[in-house]
């Protein structure tokens, strides 16, 4: 199984079937009021708020008022990174709005201690022109965060505009070959705006042994241990996704589909195009 409903109205909604061999994850919903315990076991996290606030223990640690932005497409995330074998709780006030986090894990034998990220520390950006052009959030990322281990985790945030396409060319890393690639395994997280809109992600390999389209709802995830990946959003609606990827290093180096990769080099000629039409 590679795609998946994760939409849970309470509690914890954990994946089922998971391909993938270093990566998990958890999506977690609480009422007003209400609170979820749990552990990371043998598993680094990031535990990343989709909506809502709440205070988070980790390992003993505290951060009071963690999130605030009402959804996914409005405004930038907080996050608390958690090591293994963290025991965590997560409260959220009575009387404030429910809450929604997701909680992106891979396997992992040391961390750094618990640490909060703040909107300040998320660095944002585009990628792609014209079609294919995306905004991102890089949340945890190689070299972001100095002076706290990592071991594997890598996590990010892409919005792709009403009827654009995302990760485009479609790239893969599944192989260790420094310095052109590096193998990851990646999930993505949707969500979608409105939320009864839908897209589209093609998940493919070189031999096509794996060649599969996905219709994209809101609440679905999309797990890839190896292989091409792309996605695309419907006219009308705009789609969300937390990317995280694992591997036996945190260097990132991704291949394009040797097939439409040609379509990267046509960014500059384009942009020089749109600037002197501006």
């Amino acid at each position: 199984m590679y795609f998946a409903d994760v939409r849970s109205e309470v509690g914890l909604n954990p994946l089922g079937e998971n391909p993938c061999a270093l990566l998990d994850f958890a999506k977690i919903a609480l009422p007003p009021g209400g609170t979820y315990e749990g552990n990371t076991g043998d598993r680094e996290g990031l535990l990343v708020v989709l909506s809502g606030t709440a205070t988070i223990n980790a390992c003993s640690v505290e951060f009071e008022n963690v999130g605030g932005r009402p959804n996914v497409f409005s405004g930038l995330p907080h996050a608390v990174y958690m090591p293994p074998d963290c025991p965590f709780k997560i409260s959220v006030p009575e009387g404030a709005r429910g809450f929604e986090a997701a909680l992106p894990m891979a396997k992992a034998s040391d961390g750094s201690a618990p640490f909060l990220i703040e909107p300040s520390q998320v660095r944002t950006g585009k990628w792609g022109i014209s079609n294919f052009s995306r905004r991102f959030h890089q949340i945890l990322v190689q070299g972001q965060h100095p002076g706290r281990r990592v071991s594997r985790l890598i996590v990010g945030e892409t919005f792709t505009p009403s009827g654009n396409w995302s990760t485009y060319p479609p790239h893969r890393h599944e192989h260790d070959n420094p310095p052109h690639e590096a193998f990851m395994e990646e999930m993505y997280y949707f969500r979608v705006a409105p939320s009864e809109g839908w897209g589209m992600a093609k998940y493919y390999n070189d031999d096509r042994s794996i060649d599969e389209a996905y219709t994209v709802k809101d609440d679905t995830i999309l797990m890839m241990p190896t292989g091409y990946h792309t996605v695309v959003s419907a006219p009308g609606y705009a789609t969300y996704y937390l990317w995280f990827l694992a591997g036996n290093t945190r260097v990132q180096a991704a291949v394009d589909d040797p097939d439409v990769g040609w379509v990267s080099r046509t960014i500059p000629m384009i942009k020089n195009i749109e600037e002197n039409l501006s």
